[in-house]
Order: C-alpha cells, then sequence, then structure tokens
C-alpha cells in the first residue's frame, strides 16, 4: 500500500515553499519548567552518558594494543594527555559550548540539525548551485543518519562484551563462557524491549550515578599512589608525544577517539532533558569521573606495565572486582538500552519524514508517547549484533569497527552545523568557517586514523549504513517516482467534484422532468384539467425544472449513484488530486456519502507542532472539506483525534457514521524499457532508477506497516481500495 501521508516540506525542492518555515507552525512542546533542575541532571546521567560513561572500559587498553610506543612516563602522560584533552575539545567544546545552541525548536540529534539545516538553505536556494548543495547536504545528513544504525549495533556488542570480558580476569577458566555471556545478556535485553523501560527506567540514574562514583573513586585511589599522573593535564605532554611520534600518534587516535563514543547522545537528547541539565550533569560528575579513571589508569600503568591487556579490570583490587564487574554490566546494559530506544525514535522520525517506509510502532507506556517499541527495528539490530558479536568475538576486535561510523557522524554534525550557523543564524562567513572548520580538521584526523581500520573491521558499520541509506534513498526517489506517475494520469479534484455532482444533478433533474411530463400527460387526458389550478401550477413547476435542467446541460447525467448518510474520509498524499479510493468506491459500490472530507497529512521540518496549528481548511461546495493536518516529525500522528478537534466542519463528526478509505497502490514489476512520458514523449525526470531499485521499491512498499495503525484509525470503519500500477 502507498503512504497516504505526504512525504512532508523536508524531502520537498528547495524552491518550494513550506509551512514549516513559518513560525506560526513552531511549537515546541519538550518545556522543561514544572520539572526541577536537579531531577532533569539526575535524569541526564542516567540515560545520555551511558555509552560514553562506559569507554573506559576498553578504550585505554585499545591505545596500548596498538605498539609502537616507547614505554617512557612522558609517553604515559602523553597518551593519557590525549585523552583529556579529547574530552575537552570534542565534548565540552564541540558539543556543549557549540552544538548544543544549535537546537530545533528545543530539539536535537542529527535528524533535527538536518531538518534545520535543509530549511535554512531551502530558503537561501535561488540559485542553482544552492539547489544543488541542498540536495549534496541532503543526501549527507540521509547518510549520517544511516550510520547511527551501524553504531546501534556495534555499541550494544563492545560495551556489553567488554563489561563481561571482566570474567577472564577474574579467572581465566571463566574466559570460553564470556561470548555466550554476553548473547544471553543481550537477548534479554532486546527481548524486554516489548514491556517498555518504564518499570526499569527509575533505577538507571542511580546505577549510573553510582557507576560514576565508582569509576572516580577507584581512579583516585591510584592518583594517590602515583600523584605525579595529575600532570598529564597539561596539553604540553600531548603535543610534545604528537612532536616526536606524529605517525604513531595518528594511528592512536582511531582508539583515542573511543573515549567520546557517546558523544552525539548529548545533543540527541537535549530535548529530552535541555541544555543546562545535560551541561550540568556533563561538568558536575560525568567529566570529572571520566578525567579522573583515566588518570587513575595512567598511574596504574606506570607502576604495572604488563597490565596493558586490560588495565580497567587489573587496576580493581581483586576482592572488588567480581562486583565491579556486576556493575560494569549493568551500566552497559543501561547505554545500550539508551542506544536502543534512541534506534526506535530515530526510526519513528525518519518514517514521518518519508525516507522509510511505515512500521509497526507499539506505545508500551499510554501515558507517554515517547515509549515505543518498533519490532522490526528491535530484531534487525539483534541479528546485526549477534552476527557482529559471532564475527569478531572479542571487544578489541570490536573496536576497530567501532571508530568509523563514530568519527563519521561527528564530522557530518561539524558540517550541518556550519550550514546552521551560516544560513540559520546568519553570521558573518569568516565567523562560520572560524568556528567549524577547527573542528572540522580535529574531526578529520580521528576520521583518517579510522580510515585505516577498514579492513580490520571497519567495513561493518559502513556497510550497515549503506544498506540503510540504499533502503533510505530507495524508497525517497520510489515515492517521488510513484507521486509523478500518478499525476500524470491524475484528475484536479475540485474539477471532478464539479462534474461528479454535476452529473448527479442532471440526472436527477432529468429524472423529475421526466417524471412530471409524464404525470401531466396523464393528467391531460381528464377535461377538467385544461384550464385547472393544478395544470398551471403542473405548469409552472416544469418550466422551473426546464431553466434548472439547462444549467446543468453541460455535464453527463450519472443516474446510478446512491447518496448515503454520513461521512466519508479519504486518505491522500496529494491534496488536489481525485484518491483512487473515491473513483474506485463510486465504480464498484456506487455509492456516496453524504459529507466527503478530503485529508492529507504532512509532516513538517519542525519536531513538534500543537493542535492550535494542526488543521487547515478548505470547503469545496456540495458538503465537500479539504483538510490538511499538519505535523512535526516527532508528533504523533493521529487523524480521528485531529479531525475531531476540527470546528469549521458543518456537520458533527462525532455524531455522524464515519468511513475511511485507504488507497491501496500496489506496484507492479517495472518493465526493462525506459519510461517515457504519455503525454510530452519527454523521458520521466526519474528514468534514471535503476530497475533493481524500483523492484526493491516495490517489494518495500508492499510490505509497509498497516496504515491503519500508523494513523490510528478504527479497525472496523476502514475501508481499502486500489489498483496497481507502474513506475
Amino acid at each position: 500500500m502507498a503512504q497516504t501521508s505526504d512525504v512532508g516540506s523536508f524531502m520537498t525542492h528547495p524552491k518550494t515553499p513550506s509551512l514549516a518555515t513559518s513560525s506560526n507552525l513552531s511549537t515546541t512542546a519538550n518545556t522543561h519548567g514544572h520539572t526541577s533542575q536537579f531531577a532533569l541532571t539526575f535524569g541526564a546521567i542516567g540515560v545520555v552518558y551511558g555509552d560514553i560513561g562506559t569507554s573506559v572500559l576498553y578504550s585505554v587498553k585499545e591505545v596500548f594494543s596498538h605498539g609502537g610506543l616507547a614505554w617512557t612516563t612522558a609517553n604515559v602522560y602523553g597518551v593519557f594527555s590525549l585523552f583529556i584533552w579529547t574530552l575537552m575539545i570534542i565534548v565540552s567544546l564541540k558539543y556543549v559550548t557549540l552544538v548544543l545552541r544549535a537546537d530545533n525548536h528545543g530539539e536535537g540529534g542529527l535528524v533535527a540539525m538536518l531538518a534545520l539545516a535543509m530549511s535554512a538553505i531551502r530558503q537561501q536556494a535561488q540559485s542553482a548551485s544552492m539547489t544543488k548543495l541542498y540536495g549534496v547536504i541532503m543526501l549527507l545528513g540521509i547518510f549520517g543518519t544511516c550510520l547511527f544504525y551501524g553504531d546501534g549495533v556495534i555499541t550494544p556488542a563492545i560495551s556489553v562484551l567488554s563489561a563481561v570480558e571482566g570474567l577472564a580476569v577474574v579467572s581465566p577458566h571463566l574466559a570460553p563462557w564470556v561470548m555466550p555471556l554476553t548473547l544471553v545478556i543481550l537477548f534479554a535485553l532486546f527481548f524486554v524491549q516489548r514491556f517498555g523501560t518504564q518499570g526499569i527506567g527509575r533505577f538507571f540514574a542511580p546505577i549510573m550515578v553510582l557507576w560514576f562514583a565508582a569509576i572516580a573513586g577507584i581512579g583516585v585511589y591510584h592518583i594517590a599512589q602515583n600523584p605525579a599522573i595529575i600532570a598529564a593535564i597539561n596539553p604540553l605532554y600531548a603535543l610534545m608525544l604528537m612532536t616526536h611520534a606524529p605517525w604513531t600518534v595518528f594511528l592512536m587516535l582511531g582508539a583515542v577517539v573511543l573515549c567520546v563514543t557517546g558523544g552525539e547522545a548529548l545533543y540527541a537528547d537535549m530535548g529530552h532533558f535541555g541544555k543546562r541539565p545535560i551541561r550540568l550533569a556533563w561538568f558536575g560528575l560525568v567529566l570529572p569521573a571520566l578525567v579522573l579513571n583515566y588518570l587513575g589508569q595512567g598511574a596504574f600503568l606506570l607502576a604495572n606495565p604488563t597490565a596493558r591487556d586490560n588495565p580497567f579490570f587489573l587496576m580493581i583490587p581483586e576482592t572488588l572486582r567480581v562486583g565491579m564487574v556486576v556493575l560494569a554490566t549493568l551500566a552497559t546494559v543501561i547505554a545500550s538500552q539508551a542506544l536502543i530506544s534512541g534506534a526506535f525514535s530515530i526510526t519513528k522520525q525518519v518514517v514521518q519524514l518519508g525516507l522509510l517506509p511505515r512500521l509497526r510502532i507499539v506505545y508500551t507506556n499510554a501515558k507517554s508517547a515517547g515509549q515505543i517499541y518498533v519490532p522490526a527495528v528491535n530484531w534487525g539490530l539483534f541479528v546485526a549484533i549477534v552476527l557482529a558479536v559471532a564475527l569478531f568475538k572479542t571487544s578489541s576486535a570490536l573496536a576497530a569497527a567501532y571508530g568509523i561510523a563514530v568519527c563519521t557522524d561527528m564530522l557530518i554534525t561539524t558540517i550541518l552545523t556550519f550550514f546552521v550557523i551560516r544560513y540559520a543564524w546568519r553570521y558573518p562567513w569568516a565567523l562560520c568557517v572560524a568556528a567549524t572548520a577547527f573542528f572540522v580538521c580535529i574531526d578529520g584526523l580521528f576520521w583518517a586514523s579510522n580510515l585505516l581500520k577498514l579492513p580490520k573491521g571497519g567495513w561493518f558499520p559502513l556497510l550497515l549504513g549503506a544498506g540503510m541509506f540504499v533502503l533510505m534513498t530507495t524508497w525517497r526517489d520510489g515515492r517521488a517516482l510513484l507521486s509523478q506517475t500518478q499525476q500524470r494520469t491524475s484528475v484536479d479534484l475540485r474539477e471532478y467534484l464539479a462534474q461528479l455532482y454535476g452529473g448527479i444533478k442532471a440526472a436527477r433533474l432529468q429524472n423529475a422532468v421526466q417524471q412530471l411530463d409524464a404525470r401531466i400527460n396523464k393528467l391531460a387526458l381528464m377535461p377538467a384539467f385544461a384550464d385547472s389550478p393544478l395544470s398551471r401550477d403542473l405548469d409552472r413547476q416544469y418550466q422551473h425544472l426546464q431553466e434548472q435542467h439547462a444549467r446543468y446541460h453541460k455535464y453527463q447525467p450519472i443516474a446510478d449513484i446512491n447518496i448515503v448518510e454520513g461521512v466519508a474520509v479519504f486518505l491522500v498524499a496529494t491534496p488536489d488530486i481525485v484518491p483512487l479510493a473515491l473513483t474506485q468506491n463510486l465504480k464498484h459500490n456506487k455509492v456516496l456519502h453524504h459529507f466527503q472530507v478530503f485529508v492529507c497529512v504532512k509532516t513538517h521540518d519542525v519536531p513538534w507542532i500543537g493542535l492550535a496549528k494542526r488543521s487547515e481548511e478548505v470547503y469545496l461546495g456540495n458538503n465537500c472539506w479539504q483538510v490538511l493536518l499538519n505535523y512535526g516529525f516527532k508528533n504523533d500522528i493521529d487523524v480521528p483525534a485531529a479531525l475531531r478537534h476540527v470546528t469549521a466542519f458543518n456537520f458533527n463528526l462525532t455524531e455522524q457514521p464515519v468511513s475511511y478509505f485507504l488507497s491501496q497502490i500496489v506496484v507492479k514489476n517495472p518493465a526493462p524499457k525506459k519510461q517515457v512520458s504519455s503525454q510530452t514523449g519527454a523521458a520521466h525526470p526519474l528514468a534514471h532508477m535503476a530497475r533493481w531499485r524500483k523492484k526493491l521499491f516495490g517489494h518495500m512498499q508492499r510490505n509497509a506497516g498497516n496504515a491503519v495503525e500508523y494513523f490510528k484509525l478504527p479497525s472496523n470503519q476502514v475501508v481499502e481500495l486500489g489498483v496497481k500500477v507502474d513506475i
């Protein structure tokens, strides 16, 4: 079935005016005034910082596993100085200071930033070069979003696996159980997603606070044994290391970047907690705990150089190791849960933006629309994670696959930030370049270093991201091709309704004239009828009907349509063309409802649109209405609820029987010949779309999720009618 919601202004041509560019449509739903800053900060610790907080498990050991660096005190200081200043520059300066400012009406994340950048560029797209730039930036943002799914596979795998590997430190005899136990934990994690996280979510923040306190405490313990390690805070040690061994440092950057994995979460979760709580949590607890732990690992390694294989667990006293393995496992499960929930949320957003077909979405909490479960994404991620664990087997091998997706996303975020501050905030060109060029250089170095890991596993998340990119762009292009195919044979809605109701009226008048004429002829046989008042009255009626019938002579009489009570709601993808469900219903059922409502659902490139701006109504005459329902890409779409709030109707929707009509469009397998416009003979604008992509689109379209669930329609009031089409 074709997706009946419009693909939204996010996907429109850059010169197309968008309602979303108007501040009148923008309504920020995420206000935090009723929740204390302490509660929001506490919650942010449990949700936002799980990934970056558990990176201490594997980042240090991966840096020293590269070898090639002389084991000297200055070099160790230099390595940990790199860790600390990577956190400072990438997280504290870039994300917390700069990127958090680029909110899309209170929302963050790559999708929100892409929508914001596209909206800003679209307003400036007055030239061919800007139009081309619009397309390039859109594809770049889509690819960055796709890489999130690759990250969503690697993060749970490496996090849980690195925590469970602590068992091998506790006892080498437990090493064979590491992988099976990891898979069991991951299966349990994905299995419970269907039940929602509202029950266990309240424990996330306390556990993560305990985790950060524990890693800070163990760090302080070892710093006390060797206080000189504090000198690593001085960035000169990092600079000296880069000067003395530039190639070795360049190779190490691919592992050093692991300490900032999860940095994107600060931005992505801004809508849930707000900027201030995220900043307070970072500077108040998370950053100090991470710095203390890294310095503690440095102090421990200076005293125990042979502990480089797993310094985090080896630095923990033996009596506490089992407890720390349990706590680390809980922390990594929480980090994985946050990413899985993020994958569900991102999927819902890209579906509403028209980049993926409808998917089944289950709301796990009746009181919170944000808690959702997407079965296809859940089990798709699980299968990919099992494949990753089985393929790479250890966290060290997974680390080679981890950095490239993270670095690519960081680089894309920096590039998009430039377009936001330049075209949305309208800062001077020189200032915009200066503000972002520095971070492009830093991100570029990390990204280039990770490219060297492509043969060792970096290909894996890129392959997953490329697969999602093919799916998203194929769905987007296929939808555009299908829309253009329909428009070539479409009929204007207003013209069609005029012909339809004109034909029905003409048929009724013709029938009335014939019946009255027959009655007059029958009465004329009576001698007393000729000069009677009844004769004169019938003559006047006949003359009036003839005059009315003359006004409708241009319409083809339609005599076999039955008008029934109630309201017919037709969901359409394009507002001004006749829906297939209407023509098919008239063709096969010969029925027309007393009231017709043509509804187009449009998703805009703002996160939230409130009820006050939800609908726009146009009266088409003959009890027909055209309604445009506006939604942000984070709103929940509920067509019946939105229609109940419309006050312009000339009927009461709640007092009428309502039927919802969906146009089911099945795409035929594409013909091998070149597609040509039937009207002009010119090649179709998307005729270059490969045949295999058309087949893929047809498969995706036929397996799209249930429109009844997606639009929250009452299943016992839905009628689906449609046809097969070629693209």
